[in-house]
């Protein structure tokens, strides 16, 4: 059984102004720093445990980032560095260039990984084991199809992902994908637990896995998560989730 955390890790990224100001964005290094300041104020600490960067910049030179950060590691305004929306080709980069620069490496990665969702498992993931990074999936519930929110022939309900942000979901609708859905719903039941609370404890069924970003909106939508950690999987059925899902 995962060891539950006693206090809890402070964590803030950086790629995007919270201005919403389009030409403000990316990793050059006095962003990074005048950004850090920002989130330090408005959270009202004096430093944060993770500072993430959202995504890669292509307008920055890696290693001008990588130096500013180390920066930051080494006032003290941050204990860590970490890495969003990357992949295994960028990661390698970075901890090279880390390593030959002599700086702080990225010690953690935030992904997108679900049932629906498996790419990171693929290179990102194992590159992420071998090297003894942190791994923090989001989007655990792939913007609700996990959690049982779509059916097949009827229209998404108001206010859901597939209503206010389809693009990124647009491929889920298929029948493939509804009847491993079904399936799910199946095994879940079997478990007297519903789709959701099974597709987070597959996530922490991998030993792989830190832990699992949730949004919940109100409290009763962080009940599958907590409801997980109590659910251990038989290796029957992973196994048949990981074919379901593949």
């Amino acid at each position: 059984m995962r060891a539950h955390r006693r206090r809890p890790v402070l964590a803030t990224k950086v790629f995007h102004s919270v201005t919403g100001d389009p030409h403000d964005r990316g990793l050059a290094p006095d962003r990074i720093r005048r950004e850090l300041h920002a989130s330090l104020e408005r959270l009202a600490v004096d430093r944060v445990d993770l500072y993430l960067i959202h995504e890669p910049d292509p307008e920055t030179p890696l290693s001008e980032s990588l130096t500013a950060l180390d920066a930051l590691v080494g006032e003290g305004l941050v204990g860590a560095i970490g890495a969003s929306n990357v992949d295994a080709a960028y990661l390698e980069e970075a901890l090279a260039t880390s390593e030959r620069l002599g700086l702080a490496r990225f010690e953690w990665v935030q992904n997108s990984y679900s049932l629906l969702d498996r790419a990171a498992g693929r290179e990102l993931l194992p590159l992420c084991e071998r090297r003894g990074l942190g791994f923090t999936p989001f989007g655990p519930l792939s913007g609700g199809w996990l959690a049982g929110r779509y059916r097949r022939g009827e229209p998404p309900p108001g206010g859901s992902r597939m209503t206010l942000r389809p693009e990124p979901y647009e491929h889920l609708r298929a029948d493939r994908v509804y009847d491993a859905l079904d399936r799910l719903a199946e095994l879940a039941a079997a478990r007297g637990v519903d789709s959701a609370t099974v597709a987070f404890a597959w996530l922490l069924a991998d030993d792989r896995v830190t832990s699992v970003v949730t949004r919940p909106r109100r409290p009763a939508q962080l009940e599958p998560a907590v409801r997980a950690l109590e659910l251990p999987l038989t290796p029957a059925e992973l196994d048949e989730l990981d074919r379901l899902f593949a």
